[in-house]
C-alpha cells in the first residue's frame, strides 16, 4: 500500500519541542513519528509506529528461531504475587499503584517475573516439559522521577521479556547462550554499533548478568573497556582489583595532629606538605582516607545510615552506589541528621567512631582499596585534628568492603595485568541474566525430576527495550538535517518526491509508485501539489530519513530521475524507463 504525503496523518515541524534533550527526540517528534501525551509518556503516530513494528518483527523471528513461544499477560496485575516476593514494597515509589472500585490493590506492570513463574507453575509439573521459553512483547510502566529524552527514558514504553525455565544450572547456562545468541543477532540486525558489558542484576537478583549497550554520547549508562583485553561491564559491575596486604610491623604508631581549618581534602593535603613533608614524595589526596555518611531508604520506608571510606583522591558514584544496594534509594546524611550522632565531627570523621560496634553504631563499609596495612590520614574525630599513619587491620576494622568508589580512565584493568581501563556512555537496549531459583523459590515452582522427587525450577531472564530500541537507533544514525533509518526498520524503502508542477510529471511519479508498490517495494510518494513548494518536500524528505530518496523533477524533461542516498547523500541521475528496476534492485541488495 502508498503511503501519499497528501492524506498521510503527519504535520513536520520546523523548530524542536521545548523538551527535547537529545536529537532523536528532537527529530522524531519534528518528522511527525511521536507526540508527547504527558512527561515520559509518548503517542505512536502512523510513521513511528510503522518503525516500531519492524523492530518487534525482527525481535520476534529471532525469538522464534530459538524456539521461544509468545504469549501476553495483562498490563493490570493483582497485588498478591509481588507481595510474596516481596517485590510491591522493593519498587518502593517505582512502580504506578491503584485500586479498584472494591478497594483491592493493583499495580501497573513494570515487570512480569512473577506472573510468568506462575504460567507455569500453573500448567507444567514435570521435567519432560523443560526446558521452556516463553516471551512477550507488551507495554511496560515505572513511574520515574526524572523522565527524559523521549523514548530513551520513559514512565511507559514497550518491552520484550523472556524467560527460561530449566530443571538444572547446566540447562540455565544452555538456554542462557542461546538467548544471548539471538541477541547479538537482534542488535545486528536492528544496525546500531552496541558493546556487551558485564553487569549486575539488580532487584531482579541472579547471577551471570550482562547488558547490550548502543554506544551514545547521550547514554545514561558509564561502562569501561580494557585497552588490553577483551574485558567490559558496567561501571556498577566493576571490580576493584584489591591490593596484597601490606606488613605492617615496622609501621609507625598513629598519632594524631593539629590541622586547623582542613575541613576539606585539598586543605589537608596543603597543610600536610606544609606541616609534615614527607621525604619521598609530596603527600597527595590518595594518602587521606575520606569517609563519606549517607542514608539509605529502605523499600518499607525505614531508614538508616552508612558510612563509607575511600581514597581522599575518589568520590563516591551515585550510580554505582545505587547497584550495590539496590532496591535501597540512597541520599546524602543531612544536617538534621548528623546532628544526631554527637560523636561524629563534620569535616573530620574518622574510623574510630564508625562501625557497627562502634558507640555511633553506624555500619563502616570501605572501598577494597583499604586491605590490612595500609596506612592512611584520616579524621581524629576532633575538629582541627586528623590522624596519620592509621592502619588499616592494626588500628581499626571496618564491617566489610563495598564497590562505590568512581571508575576512571587509566585505572587498572580487574581481569588482566597489562590493560587500563578507559570510559564511555551507552544506552542499555538488552539484558540477559540468571535468575537462579529467587522466584521459582518465592513462588513454589517445583517439578518432578526423572526419579520422581521434586526440585525447584530454575529461571533466566531477557530483556530488550523494543521502543528504546526506536530512539537508540534514530540517535545512531541521524545527522544535522533529520532522520537516517537503516532499511530494515525504516517505514518506507523509497521517499518519492513529485517536484514541480507539470501533470505529466505527476502522472510519471505515480506509474512509478505503483510499479514499485507491485514489486514489493515499500514507498512513501510526497505527492502534495498546490502550496507545497520542492524545497519544503526536500526538507521534509531529509527530516523523515526514508533510506532512499527518488527525485521526479527537474531532469523529468530530459528523461532521467535523481535517485539519491540518503545516508551518503551521494546522487545518481537514472533513465525513466530503468528507474523501477533499479531502485527494486537496489532496495533487495
Amino acid at each position: 500500500m502508498i503511503m501519499r504525503m497528501s492524506t498521510l496523518f503527519v504535520r513536520t515541524l520546523r523548530d524542536d519541542p521545548n523538551d527535547a534533550e537529545v536529537q532523536s527526540h528532537r527529530f522524531l517528534v519534528r518528522a511527525g513519528y511521536i507526540r508527547r501525551a504527558a512527561p515520559g509518556i509518548y503517542s505512536w503516530l502512523p510513521l513511528g509506529l510503522k518503525v516500531l513494528r519492524r523492530v518487534e518483527a525482527i525481535i520476534r523471528e529471532e525469538m522464534d528461531a530459538i524456539g521461544a513461544q509468545e504469549l501476553s499477560f495483562p498490563a493490570l496485575l493483582p497485588r498478591e504475587p509481588y507481595e510474596a516476593t516481596n517485590r510491591w514494597t522493593e519498587y518502593g515509589d517505582g512502580i504506578f499503584r491503584l485500586q479498584d472500585r472494591k478497594g483491592a490493590d493493583y499495580l501497573l506492570g513494570p515487570t512480569h517475573e512473577e506472573m510468568f513463574t506462575l504460567v507455569v507453575k500453573d500448567l507444567y509439573s514435570s521435567y519432560k516439559d523443560l526446558p521452556l521459553s516463553i516471551y512477550q512483547v507488551q507495554t511496560k510502566y515505572r513511574d520515574e522521577a526524572r523522565p527524559r529524552a523521549g523514548l530513551l527514558r520513559g514512565r511507559e514504553f514497550i518491552m520484550k521479556d523472556s524467560y527460561s525455565f530449566d530443571v538444572d544450572d547446566a540447562g540455565l547456562d544452555a538456554s542462557y547462550q542461546k538467548h544471548r545468541d539471538a541477541y547479538i543477532r537482534i542488535f545486528d540486525r536492528l544496525g546500531f554499533d552496541y558493546v556487551i558489558v558485564k553487569a549486575t542484576s539488580g532487584a531482579m537478583g541472579g547471577s551471570r548478568s550482562e547488558e547490550f549497550l548502543a554506544r551514545s554520547a547521550v547514554g545514561e549508562d558509564t561502562y569501561v573497556r580494557c585497552t588490553h583485553c577483551d574485558y567490559a561491564a558496567n561501571v556498577e559491575a566493576v571490580e576493584v582489583r584489591a591490593p596484597q596486604p601490606v606488613a605492617f610491623d615496622d609501621a609507625p604508631q598513629a598519632h594524631a595532629e593539629a590541622t586547623p581549618a582542613t575541613p576539606t581534602i585539598d586543605t589537608l593535603v596543603d597543610h600536610l606538605n606544609e606541616a609534615f613533608p614527607r621525604a619521598d614524595r609530596p603527600w597527595a589526596a590518595g594518602d587521606t582516607l575520606k569517609n563519606v555518611l549517607v542514608m539509605l531508604k529502605h523499600p518499607d520506608g525505614t531508614r538508616e545510615p552508612l558510612a563509607i571510606g575511600l581514597p581522599g583522591d575518589r568520590e563516591v558514584d551515585q550510580k554505582r552506589l545505587e547497584g550495590q544496594l539496590e532496591p535501597i534509594e540512597v541520599e546524602p546524611m543531612d544536617e538534621a541528621e548528623l546532628a544526631r550522632h554527637p560523636a561524629l565531627v563534620k569535616g573530620y570523621i574518622g574510623p574510630g567512631v564508625l562501625g557497627e560496634k562502634s558507640a555511633s553504631e553506624i555500619r563502616y563499609l570501605v572501598d577494597p582499596r583499604v586491605v590490612e596495612g595500609t596506612r592512611w590520614v584520616t579524621g581524629a574525630d576532633v575538629e582541627g585534628s586528623h590522624v596519620l599513619d592509621l592502619v588499616a587491620g592494626r588500628d581499626f576494622t571496618p564491617d566489610g568492603t563495598i564497590e562505590a568508589a568512581e571508575v576512571r580512565d587509566g585505572d587498572a584493568c580487574p581481569s588482566c595485568d597489562e590493560g587500563t581501563l578507559e570510559t564511555a556512555r551507552g544506552i542499555e537496549m538488552g539484558h540477559v541474566f540468571q535468575l537462579g531459583r529467587k522466584y521459582a523459590d518465592a513462588l513454589d515452582l517445583r517439578v518432578l525430576d526423572p526419579h520422581g522427587k521434586l526440585v525447584t525450577v530454575t529461571m533466566g531472564s531477557y530483556g530488550v527495550g523494543v521502543s528504546r530500541a526506536v530512539a537508540a537507533i534514530a540517535e545512531d544514525t541521524l545527522d544535522d538535517v533529520g532522520l537516517c533509518w537503516p532499511r530494515n526498520v525504516a517505514p518506507a524503502d523509497v521517499h518519492l518526491v513529485a517536484a514541480g508542477k507539470e501533470d505529466a510529471l505527476y502522472a510519471t511519479a505515480e506509474e512509478i509508485a505503483r510499479e514499485l508498490d507491485a514489486a514489493g517495494v515499500r514507498v512513501l510518494y510526497d505527492d502534495r501539489r498546490g502550496k507545497t513548494s520542492p524545497g519544503v518536500k526536500f526538507k521534509d524528505a531529509e527530516l523523515i530519513g526514508i533510506p532512499t530518496i527518488v527525485v521526479v523533477g527537474k531532469g523529468f524533461a530530459d528523461g532521467t530521475i535523481e535517485v539519491k542516498d540518503r545516508r551518503t547523500g551521494e546522487r545518481e541521475d537514472v533513465a525513466t524507463s530503468a528507474v523501477v528496476d533499479h531502485l527494486v534492485a537496489l532496495v533487495r541488495s
